[in-house]
């Protein structure tokens, strides 16, 4: 899997951060010092931002408050299985609680863990590795400790709270705030050990998980797939789709795109070429994507859903989506209601 650093995120992810921020008095604009997040993009469940963007707003919070101890660890309890979408309900939606984990791990890059985590499955122990190598080092605790309790949310409420974590390690020394960290997540971390882990107790790996749905597993599997394929923004072609989900937006013409992109029009023909791409293909797939999306999910009418998907008419629109699916945009959202 390519390296986290390389994926979009859904920007109201962050709103997390800013509710929490929120709450010791630090406003809004604060937060987004220096971002390039438009306040306006925190409630679009659309937009997208690079991981260097939600990273500038990690260092905000840091120092707006760099007096309340242990804030990466509240912080990340402020996330939940819901907060992550696809990804959280594709948890939710596993067999067993090893399953989810598996999952998890699967598609890491669809949540906002910096750290890398990997299934501990031995015949000693079983749970999290959590590897907060890739993270610059300024960052490293505060998000080692965020990634870590937001695992710890995860977990509890994937089983509905019928789970204990029998420890969590680190493998740095032990901060003045422990206790704080103790006191919040309702387990006295180990430190000074050989790994950074969240370790549970091996008869939970096959617990059953309450909300298990076969038929939901396989549809979240493969739309946890897409989104991975759709936010990766390495190479030429991810660089275009971040233009396309940015401010150009669906409309943008691919010499739109070459000129933000500081290079020909030939040339950016030639590299979306030689990844087996077309500029069309990327619209087409952005376009797809969003068209489902919004027809599942919203009631928004054909005339603006058209209009927000870059076609000139609803008439434009109704025939790609057919092409697409081989339906109407109505016949597909009256059976996906269904």
């Amino acid at each position: 899997m390519s390296s986290a650093a390389t994926f979009l995120h859904p920007v109201v992810i962050s709103q997390v951060m800013i509710n929490l921020a929120a709450r010791y008095g630090v406003d809004i604009e604060t937060c987004l010092l220096a971002t390039g997040i438009d306040k306006k993009d925190l409630h679009d469940a659309d937009a997208l931002i690079t991981r260097q963007q939600e990273m500038r707003l990690v260092e905000n919070l840091m120092l707006a408050l760099p007096h309340v101890p242990a804030l990466g660890f509240e912080l990340g309890l402020q996330y939940n299985v819901s907060t992550f979408g696809i990804w959280g309900f594709a948890l939710r939606s596993s067999r067993t609680l090893r399953e989810a984990m598996q999952r998890a791990v699967r598609y890491l890059p669809l949540s906002t863990a910096y750290c890398r985590f990997s299934l501990l499955d031995d015949a000693e122990d079983f749970g999290w590795l959590v590897d907060p190598e890739p993270i610059p080092q300024h960052l490293r605790q505060f998000l080692l400790e965020r990634d870590t309790a937001t695992g710890i949310n995860l977990l509890k409420e994937l089983s509905l709270a019928g789970i204990d974590i029998e420890a969590l390690e680190y493998s740095g020394p032990a901060p003045d705030y422990a206790p704080q960290i103790a006191a919040l997540g309702g387990i006295a971390p180990l430190y000074n050990r050989s790994r950074n882990a969240l370790i549970l107790r091996r008869a939970d790996a096959e617990r059953r998980l309450p909300m298990y749905d076969a038929n939901l597993v396989r549809l979240l599997d493969e739309q946890c797939r897409s989104q991975l394929k759709l936010r990766q923004t390495s190479g030429v072609t991810g660089q275009v789709r971040a233009q396309l989900l940015g401010s150009l937006g669906l409309a943008a013409s691919l010499e739109d795109v070459a000129h933000q992109l500081a290079m020909s029009d030939r040339s950016l023909r030639r590299k979306l070429e030689e990844q087996n791409m077309t500029f069309r293909g990327v619209v087409e797939e952005e376009r797809k994507m969003l068209a489902e999306r919004l027809l599942q999910s919203t009631n928004m009418k054909l005339d603006e859903m058209a209009l927000q998907l870059g076609y000139a008419d609803t008439a434009s629109f109704t025939r790609a989506f057919r092409r697409w699916v081989g339906h109407s945009p109505g016949e597909y959202r009256s059976q996906h209601r269904q």
